[in-house]
């Protein structure tokens, strides 16, 4: 078969790839970058099923509105109202999982050939995606307080792009935060230079402390002409549950509009039942105490496989804490004839029944061999200090 050209540049997941050499016995994983099903709130959501079901189920068992279950709509809304924003239920669109936002942002926006920028590194899927558009893709590096604002601030000028893709909070892969004072400064070029910054923000609640900065959304009304090049993309996957399948994308009225028409060529609309249970589930004020009992367990895992880290693997190993989030962004040193690519690491790792990401596929180009990304989003205390000995055992 002659499949369409725009398929010659991308390749399969890394990650999903990963997965095949995972079904080994015992085995420990900090690859996935899943929520714990554990911590699903499972009652909850299933006293919501039933309502829907058990209240004038035609419309939730209906075709729908592409542009969302107008019960939600509203609800993300109040929700997005909570964090800061001001966002107007017709101001936003239901997707199929952030990921669908990202999809209709390079649909809507990107053409061959046209320049990106995004994160080094930065969420391998949206590399991925915005390459199927052709889009040709451009690394600005980050810190941990997130993206180098002046270096971004260059490519900006000496590029043009399309547009900017950033994951200010709890990043993925790398764990860090944009710092405030950084979220001022990127709403303030985008204005200047009319450039459109996508923000993605799927673990924005996923703090383990003190809350992140305002995101850049929340910000945008105290930098004028900001919000005019500005979209936001939400989900419920890590916050409530990834199988329902309920992101939302906020962005301007033309953009919004043309995300619109392609959403209804992509699926016609989000499942209108599982709209309908994140909506009722938002009337029961379980989320918040769900999210307290989240972030308690992510802290206390990450505080574990930091604590190993250090006494397991010395200076093999360098890492940025996190604040939040899923994940760990490290590098290896390659100390005292320690491994210093990751790739072969994780080989000898999976050996060892402890299984990683290597942190080149994040990069858009030019990846950092030694770096990797460790989830403590799915294992134990107990599967962490083993897991963590294993890694040591492999270097």
């Amino acid at each position: 078969m002659q499949f369409a050209t725009r398929l010659d540049a991308i390749e399969t997941s890394a990650i999903r790839e990963l997965f095949k050499l995972l079904g080994k016995p015992g085995i420990i994983s900090f690859a996935g970058g899943f929520p714990d099903p554990a911590l699903f709130d499972a009652e909850g959501i299933a006293q919501s099923s039933a309502a829907v079901l058990a209240n004038n189920p035609g419309p939730v068992l209906q075709y729908g509105a592409t542009e969302g279950f107008q019960p939600l709509r509203e609800a993300i809304s109040q929700f997005m109202a909570g964090k800061g924003s001001t966002v107007k239920p017709e101001g936003l669109i239901v997707t199929t999982g952030s990921q669908q936002a990202l999809d209709l942002i390079g649909k809507t926006m990107i053409s061959p050939g046209d320049k990106v920028i995004v994160e080094a590194p930065t969420f391998l899927a949206t590399i991925q995606c915005f390459r199927l558009y052709g889009a040709h893709i451009i690394g600005a590096p980050i810190d941990a307080d997130g993206v180098d604002v002046d270096q971004l601030e260059a490519l900006i000028e000496e590029h043009q792009p399309k547009l900017v893709y950033l994951i200010p909070t709890f990043g993925n892969p790398s764990g860090a935060t944009l710092s405030l004072a950084r979220r001022k400064r990127i709403l303030e070029i985008a204005a200047r230079t009319k450039t459109l910054i996508v923000e993605d923000d799927p673990y924005g609640e996923l703090y383990f402390d003190t809350p992140p900065p305002p995101s850049l959304l929340a910000l945008s009304d105290g930098v004028p002409g900001s919000r005019d090049w500005l979209a936001h993309c939400g989900s419920f996957s890590k916050i409530l549950s990834p199988g329902l399948r309920v992101g939302w994308l906020i962005a301007p009225p033309e953009l919004l509009a043309r995300a619109t028409m392609c959403k209804q060529f992509s699926d016609a609309h989000t499942s209108n039942l599982t709209q309908a249970i994140c909506a009722h589930y938002l009337t029961l004020n379980r989320l918040n105490p769900t999210l307290a009992v989240v972030r308690k367990t992510y802290a206390e895992r990450a505080r574990v496989m930091a604590e190993s880290l250090r006494r397991e693997l010395g200076d093999a190993i360098e890492f940025n804490q996190p604040k939040g989030g899923m994940f760990f962004w490290a590098q290896l040193t390659g100390a005292q004839g320690k491994p210093s690519n990751a790739a072969e690491f994780a080989k000898r790792a999976i050996d060892q029944l402890v299984a990683f990401v290597p942190g080149a596929p994040f990069y858009a180009h030019d990846p950092d061999l030694a770096t990797l990304r460790l989830s403590f989003a799915t294992a134990d205390v107990a599967k962490i200090e083993k897991g963590v000995a294993r890694l040591a055992r492999a270097l």
